[in-house]
Parts: C-alpha cells; sequence; structure tokens
C-alpha cells in the first residue's frame, strides 16, 4: 500500500488530527462549492463607480435600540433600508410607523427566523407572505426587498422569492454589530471594506448593544470619505443612471 506523506507512519493521536483538519477543509471546500454554483444569489452590491452606499438595519427583537438608531439618523440628516420581521411589526407598530414617517425604506426580514433553507418551496412563500402581510397592515405599503434570515439561501428560496414579486437583497459588508464585538471594532470593518455600490449590513435589535455608540462615527466616516449615503431603492436607481 502506497504511503502518502508518512500518513500510515504517524501515531494514532496525529492521525486523527490530521483527519479532522481534512474534514473540516472538506466541509468548508463544499460550503464554498455550493454557493458558488447556485444559480440564483441575491444583491450584495451595486457596480458603481459613483461614492454611493446603502446603509441597511435588520430588526427582530426588542424596542429600545431601533428609536436610537432613528435619532442618530433624523440627527444626521439620513435615510436607510430597514429590513423588518413580520412579527415585530405587529408588536411595535409605533416603531414602524415612525421609521416609515422619517423617510426611510421599509423592507421585509421574513417571518420567522429561522432559516430559509430548511423548508419547501411552499412553505417558504409561506413565510415570506405572512411577514408581507403583517408589515402591510402597518404601513399601508407592500414591501418589495427582502433579506433572508441569517442570510441563508439556495435555489430554491431564490425561487420563492421571484415568484413572491421580491428582490433578495443580501450585503457586501457585515458590520458584525450583531457580535458585539466593540465600538472600535465594528468602525474599523466598515472603514476598510467600503466601496462604491456597497450595501452595508447592520443591525437594530436589542441584542446589537454597540450599533448606536458606533453608528454616529460610521456615518462621519462615511461622509468625510465623499460617500452618500441612500436607500436600496434609491441605490438600484442611481447605478442605472
Amino acid at each position: 500500500m502506497p504511503r502518502f506523506f508518512g500518513f500510515y507512519e504517524m501515531n494514532p493521536q496525529t492521525k486523527l488530527v490530521v483527519i479532522a483538519v481534512l474534514v473540516m477543509l472538506l466541509l468548508a471546500t463544499s460550503g464554498v462549492y455550493v454557493q458558488a454554483f447556485l444559480k440564483q444569489k441575491p444583491l450584495q452590491e451595486v457596480k458603481t463607480d459613483k461614492k454611493i452606499v446603502a446603509l441597511t438595519f435588520d430588526i427582530s427583537w426588542g424596542f429600545e435600540t431601533a428609536p436610537q438608531v432613528l435619532d442618530i439618523l433624523q440627527a444626521e440628516q439620513v435615510e436607510c433600508t430597514f429590513f423588518i420581521s413580520g412579527p415585530w411589526a405587529t408588536q411595535y407598530p409605533e416603531i414602524v410607523k415612525r421609521i416609515q414617517a422619517d423617510g426611510h425604506e421599509i423592507a421585509s426580514h421574513g417571518h420567522r427566523h429561522l432559516n430559509l433553507t430548511i423548508f419547501s418551496k411552499t412553505e417558504v412563500k409561506e413565510e415570506i407572505m405572512k411577514a408581507h402581510q403583517a408589515i402591510q397592515e402597518v404601513t399601508g405599503e407592500a414591501p418589495r426587498l427582502i433579506r433572508t434570515p441569517n442570510g441563508d439561501y439556495n435555489d430554491n428560496v431564490m425561487e420563492a422569492i421571484r415568484e413572491c414579486d421580491y428582490k433578495a437583497i443580501q450585503w457586501g459588508t457585515d458590520s458584525l454589530d450583531w457580535m458585539n464585538p466593540g465600538v472600535s471594532v465594528i468602525v474599523e470593518r466598515i472603514n476598510k471594506r467600503v466601496h462604491p455600490g456597497d450595501i452595508i449590513l447592520m443591525h437594530a435589535s436589542d441584542t446589537c448593544k454597540q450599533t448606536a455608540q458606533a453608528l454616529p462615527i460610521i456615518i462621519h466616516n462615511l461622509h468625510s470619505q465623499g460617500y452618500e449615503i441612500v436607500t436600496i431603492s434609491e441605490l438600484l436607481r442611481q447605478a442605472e443612471e
């Protein structure tokens, strides 16, 4: 039997370590392979030379962080896109109406905060339309953009989104504010990764404790670099001009 890199001469403990590393590499590579060959993908950014970016917020929990974020955006005169879950819209209609009144764009973050890839296409469509109805009942408007919970998707999910007359939105830059890594980390990640046509992911749920502290700095930094901050729909419109 041929020997590869002396594998069969290794002691049992070393063999286990090597096998574990190989399995982890295989799994990681497989995930990249699957994502690379999906037929349909959500929008992560737009191709443009204009210094425009969309600042976006996901919300599914709580009532304290969102008003703080809205106060900052109002003071800075910035309009953004908020992806909100259906149950949250029903539970906090007054916050949703303020988002709308302040001129921000309201989009869907689905119904239950579960990975949609675990569902059949019919079930995915049910999740989308439950959120659609809940948001429309509060705002009087029908959302047409959706960010899937956890950014999870496959071809089946993408087809369901299209059949519900929605456009799927992902992100180009993840602030990682959902991890509460520190205000400076959140700010620096965006500073290093932002680029023309970028879609920046942030959160306004109460689990994100550092978003409100980081946001004024992020807005100031983007403006100082010459970026205009717009909604997703405005980003798409300007990119087409």
